[in-house]
């Protein structure tokens, strides 16, 4: 079995591809994709993130074979605008899921990463003592400027963020174009957080969605990367938009290492080291049995034969 230890970290690979009407295949160890214009050999080993859109058929080994190298696969709708399922990530351990279920859980350490995460979003620190309301307002006030430095920038007209899901068609380009670049972000920051173990569904600002983690996670990055994508797009032209701002969001993503601070952040969010995990090393390994006064070898438990009525101590 290949150790995944030796597989390219998602940190370091490419941040996602999106493709719609063809079909993928395995081909050698990786990937490649059929379509009408010819075949596209696709590094799955490197890539981050594949968004399958409409017309898209896969086969089995491909699969296994995205899986094997850490390559999280999403089946989403056109333009990425919904979001229907997803593959397994890249590592095998639960160390992760289970520090963030530990910190969600407890009320002082779920605020304090939730203010944590709202004062990232900040070029400048804010002063202590602010509550999690307080520095809320204060980042919708950001946010507000950010459009309209964008706008001025640009010289595309902003009139606020306004847009139906019943009704895209009716969203002026700059609105579907931010509602655009913001699926592919959210595609990637649920690819790095599936990738590195981690729920996207125990969300410390957004809650009550699967994805509520997936906002977290989005929003600390969202101003820097999509906005601007967004304005870009517009400013270029009001036709295609949707195209057009993934491949400058792309663009944008590459320029900033955004896989690796994606990662980075989540590590230090939940003061995680850099530690093997067994289970990473061998992802067939049998896990831990919980216990009330500790952990024992999976297959192991208690009572039974040898052991006596009431004995604390493990047997096979």
């Amino acid at each position: 079995m290949k150790n995944l230890r030796e597989l390219p970290k998602f940190r370091d690979g490419l941040s996602y591809l999106y493709i719609e009407h063809g079909r993928i295949e395995q081909k050698h160890k990786s990937i490649a994709w059929y379509a009408p214009e010819g075949e596209v050999a696709i590094p799955c080993a490197a890539l981050g993130l594949l968004l399958l859109g409409p017309g898209t058929t896969v086969t089995h080994a491909a699969i296994k074979a995205m899986a094997d190298n850490g390559c999280t696969v999403c089946w989403v709708g056109e333009d990425s605008m919904r979001f229907y399922a997803s593959g397994t990530g890249e590592t095998r351990s639960s160390r992760n899921v289970l520090r963030q279920a530990e910190c969600w859980a407890n009320m002082q350490s779920r605020t304090r990463i939730a203010e944590a995460m709202y004062r990232m979003r900040f070029a400048q620190p804010l002063k202590k003592g602010l509550t999690i309301r307080q520095i809320r307002g204060m980042e919708g006030a950001r946010v507000r400027d950010v459009y309209a430095e964008a706008s001025r920038t640009s010289g595309v007209p902003w009139h606020g963020r306004s847009y139906r899901r019943d009704a895209w068609e009716n969203s002026n380009p700059i609105n579907r174009a931010l509602s655009a670049g913001s699926a592919c972000l959210y595609g990637v920051c649920h690819a790095a957080i599936v990738s590195a173990g981690y729920s996207p569904a125990l969300g410390f600002i957004h809650t009550g969605k699967q994805l509520s983690f997936v906002y977290d996670i989005a929003d600390l990055y969202k101003t820097q990367l999509v906005v601007p994508a967004a304005f870009a797009a517009v400013a270029e032209s009001e036709h295609g938009v949707e195209t057009r701002v993934r491949t400058v969001l792309r663009e944008g993503i590459r320029r900033s290492s955004l896989l690796r601070r994606i990662v980075d952040d989540l590590s230090s969010m939940f003061d995680i080291g850099e530690e093997a995990d067994p289970y990473d090393a061998d992802s067939a390994r049998p896990g831990h049995l919980w216990d009330p006064i500790g952990l024992v070898d999976g297959g192991v438990s208690y009572g039974g034969l040898g052991t006596g009525e009431g004995s604390d101590k493990p047997t096979r």
